[in-house]
């Protein structure tokens, strides 16, 4: 299974708290905009159905994704769709320069130096990133390692869904392809684009159009939920009504202050040791912009929160900003108060057949 690997796919995103899938078409009219909107929907799944160890009820979520296809009427079965968290190990290695096809050869042997798991239960793959003119002979090497575990799992809840999974990415990659899509990458310095899930946070950093680090962090929304539900004795529901405005009991969402408080302080804690574990391993250039997805976008305050604490220009991404919506057939609405959960899903619904 190729990780890089992008014909037409629709994009699945299963995530711990939500089903999203896209389907876009190349837009043969232009205006500017690559790519349309041909296909949308969001659907929540019950909690705890899928968590950070893996998915813990299968037949609830491919009923579900099978029910999102019909509703939608989307006829293509053909899927991409994506994994992340501590199954995933994303590496940049310097290599002695040689073609693809020793690398081919040989890559298995290299990777043995830089994963952490027996070789012979991941799937590996990899791309050359750059190559050096100079006297070092290296090439820098985007290196990807998946536990084949991980990899069955997905495979086989897609399939119990009667779909046919073509390409399993990496959210990482998924989140870089829809922003190389909607903006233009910096050449000098290092951007991060930052999606907050349900369970994981994952952490991409970018130079130019190259990712130079990695990292899936164990911390997500529902963090944030249990903060509010240990802190005001309410279950999962009563704190998502809270967050979302409404009245649970007599508080409001002004009561879940101190609950957030503490939630931004632990994400905050998260950025900072991947950003200084970064520092320590590249080269002297700061990041400059912070781009936000996600579960980020119900958050009150966060790009402000993290734009003083660490002096970094910080966004919410819009993952539709390139893409050609006809109003007529989408509630626009709708869209922008989902849009940054659809950043991973916009990506995977870019990827094609035959593209690495």
């Amino acid at each position: 299974m190729k990780f890089f690997e992008n014909k037409d796919l629709v994009g699945l995103d299963i995530g711990a708290s939500a089903i999203k899938v896209v389907q876009l078409a190349r837009n043969k009219n232009k205006e500017g905009k690559g790519y349309e909107l041909i296909k949308l929907a969001f659907k929540k799944l019950p909690p705890e159905v899928i968590s950070e160890d893996g998915i813990q009820k299968p037949e609830v979520v491919a009923e579900t994704i099978k029910k999102v296809f019909d509703e939608n009427k989307i006829d293509n079965k053909n899927i991409a769709t994506s994994i992340s968290g501590r199954s995933v190990i994303v590496k940049k290695i310097k290599l002695p320069k040689m073609i693809d096809e020793e690398l081919e050869e040989s890559i298995q042997w290299e990777a043995e130096q830089f994963i952490p798991f027996d070789i012979n239960d991941v799937s590996l793959d990899f791309q050359i990133i750059s190559k050096s003119d100079g006297p070092d002979d290296e090439m820098d090497v985007l290196l990807v390692a998946v536990k084949k575990d991980r990899i069955a799992d997905i495979v086989n809840l897609v399939e119990l869904a009667e779909l046919k999974p073509v390409v399993v990415d990496i959210d990482a990659f998924a989140l870089e392809n829809q922003f190389e899509e909607n903006y233009t990458p910096l050449q000098d310095g290092f951007t991060a684009l930052i999606d907050i899930g349900a369970e994981t946070t994952c952490i991409n950093i970018l130079k130019g159009n190259a990712s130079s680090f990695t990292r899936d962090a164990s911390i997500g929304i529902n963090q944030f939920h249990r903060n509010i539900q240990r802190d005001m004795l309410i279950d999962f529901e009563q704190s998502e009504a809270l967050l979302k405005g409404h009245e649970v009991e007599g508080r409001s969402k002004d009561d879940i202050q101190p609950s957030m408080n503490g939630f931004l302080d632990e994400l905050l804690a998260e950025f900072q040791r991947s950003f200084d574990y970064f520092r320590a391993t590249a080269e002297d250039s700061p990041i400059s912009n912070i781009y936000l997805s996600g579960g980020a976008g119900m958050i009150e305050g966060l790009p402000e929160f993290l734009n003083e604490k660490l002096g970094i220009h910080v966004e919410i991404v819009d993952p539709f900003k390139n893409i050609l919506i006809d109003p007529k057939r989408f509630d626009m609405e709708f869209i922008a108060s989902i849009a940054p959960m659809m950043a991973v899903v916009v990506g995977l619904g870019l990827r094609r057949i035959g593209d690495r």
